[in-house]
């Protein structure tokens, strides 16, 4: 009998009778959301920020949550890095929390050409921890067997050995919380603490590839892309058929980051078994959300442990036509949200981020539940003439055509383009099958025109076509690798603009030089 897992199983059990006070209705959950605030205000108003923005005098405020928000303006990553982050960048202490910042995660968003550098704060990593906890006790709805506490969790990420500059740790984030996971969970962590230093991508696949098969692996978790990159080389180098002919008691793929939808095929393609998909939002600000329950897609947001939320219409009043917000917007906080309208997230967190733009659109599926799903990113779509096309409305049609087609298309990209004195949508495709392209752009054209009425009244007349290349999968990982963004959290932007579209472009075509 495996007397371990029964005694997790029945610790998990008992930890998920405690009441999880994210499920209890609006008037709670601002109950919960003010009393974060007010935590945050207190901790912070020692910090430079504080001072600057008067967070004493804010506290004393009856309404507090309103007279925070008129006096602290909105920021995105770089105002607030050149005003502020900047100073902890340096090794100042106490500039946007109380402390001195020991790690900074560094994060293109998918949509910077640079990387950023988010401040870690050690209360940020027991919120993470914390949260973390929450969703392993969430297990207990899924009836387990017992026999699968005992299994391996292989974590994808980034290097645990971190850069270290003489004042601060920077890695991804992945790899930051891994080097900073509790002593219980080594027992069951893959690849372990050796391969989990390794910072050459290749090499860590090569060495987790090598020790698969002395893994029972029951959890994986990681990026799909890289995931699957991973799962498919196991198979090769074993010359099995599927991967569970090497992990038997592979249950779960807890993902985030990346809508799931275009890997699903490639994904179900490797299984011998279905598998339980669990969905996170784990952003280099804070862990968000996380799937709390079976039979949804849905995620909970986690209200009361050190992450203050306010939503902004994603609407032209709040952004302008390439998503950069406007010095104004219109906030809503977690009691006024309404099902369906789509937002962007502003937070304040125990990291000294406030009123911050993080970057991701979300979509309220229950107000009861403060349940969410993500629907993109702010740059990451298109309105060149109107047509206000969304990264939801892109994963949809490709979803749609995989199903219509029986194909994988686990990348792809879309630019909008200047087109015989009007536009055109342009999409780059990853297909590793022979495909009739004239089929899949009439394909797309006439899904984005069911899923978007606004787009279906441009194609008449402004967006004049949409246009279609095909690519192998591998020139989408390529891309990533010479921009040294190569695994971990790292995914390939769903949208390019500007210079990001143009060096795309450059990068197509000395692919195609190779080929000739």
């Amino acid at each position: 009998m495996p007397i371990l897992g029964s005694i997790i199983k029945a610790a998990i059990e008992i930890g998920s009778k405690i009441p999880i006070k994210e499920k209890s209705g609006k008037a709670d959950a601002y109950r919960q959301q003010k009393k974060v605030l007010k935590k945050l205000l207190r901790k912070a108003q020692i910090t430079h920020f504080g001072e600057y923005y008067g967070f004493t005098e804010i506290l004393k405020q009856r309404d507090f949550v309103k007279v925070f928000k008129e006096r602290v303006p909105v920021f995105d990553y770089n105002s607030i890095f050149k005003k502020w982050w900047y100073r902890a960048l340096n090794g100042e202490a106490y500039v946007c929390w109380p402390t001195t910042t020991k790690y900074f995660a560094l994060s293109s968003g998918t949509s910077e050409a640079s990387s950023k550098h988010i401040p870690v704060t050690s209360d940020m990593l027991k919120s993470i921890k914390k949260t973390s906890i929450r969703q392993i006790f969430s297990l207990a709805h899924y009836d387990l067997p017992k026999e699968f506490y005992e299994k391996g969790i292989l974590m994808l990420g980034g290097s645990t050995h971190l850069h270290f500059n003489g004042t601060f740790y920077e890695g991804d984030l992945s790899g930051i919380t891994a080097g900073n996971l509790p002593f219980w969970f080594q027992h069951f962590y893959k690849p372990g603490k050796r391969i989990s230093k390794e910072r050459q991508w290749n090499t860590k696949l090569d060495e987790i590839v090598k020790n698969a098969k002395n893994w029972d692996i029951g959890v994986i978790c990681g990026v799909p892309a890289w995931l699957q990159v991973l799962m498919e080389r196991i198979i090769k180098y074993y010359n099995v058929d599927n991967i569970h002919d090497v992990w038997p008691n592979l249950s779960i793929y807890v993902h985030g980051g990346v809508s799931f939808k275009p890997y699903a095929k490639g994904f179900e393609r490797l299984l011998a078994k279905p598998i339980t998909y669990m969905e996170t939002y784990l952003a280099s600000e804070g862990f968000i959300a996380y799937q709390s329950r079976p039979n949804t897609a849905s995620m909970q947001l986690v209200l009361d442990n050190g992450l203050f939320y306010e939503f902004v219409p994603f609407t032209d009043d709040n952004f302008d036509n390439i998503g950069n917000i406007r010095e104004t917007p219109q906030t809503f906080t977690i009691n006024q949200v309404k099902e369906g309208q789509e937002y962007a997230l502003l937070i304040s967190s125990c990291a000294g981020a406030w009123r911050y733009l993080i970057g991701d659109t979300i979509k309220f599926t229950s107000t009861e539940l403060n349940e969410i799903v993500i629907t993109g990113r702010t740059k990451h779509y298109l309105n060149l003439c109107g047509e206000h096309l969304s990264q939801e409305n892109m994963n949809r049609a490709i979803e749609m055509l995989e199903n219509q087609l029986n194909i994988e298309v686990p990348e792809f990209t879309v630019s909008g383009i200047t087109y015989e004195s009007m536009f055109a949508h342009k999409w780059f495709l990853g297909i590793d099958q022979e495909v009739d392209i004239e089929v899949i752009r009439k394909l797309i054209d006439d899904n984005l025109k069911l899923l978007n009425d606004d787009y279906s009244v441009e194609r008449i007349a402004a967006i004049k076509d949409l246009i279609v290349e095909v690519l192998p999968t591998k020139v989408f990982y390529d891309w990533m690798k010479s921009k040294k963004k190569e695994g971990g959290q790292h995914k390939f932007p769903r949208v390019v603009k500007n210079e990001q579209f143009t060096e795309w472009e450059s990068f197509i075509q000395e692919y195609k030089q190779t080929l000739n």
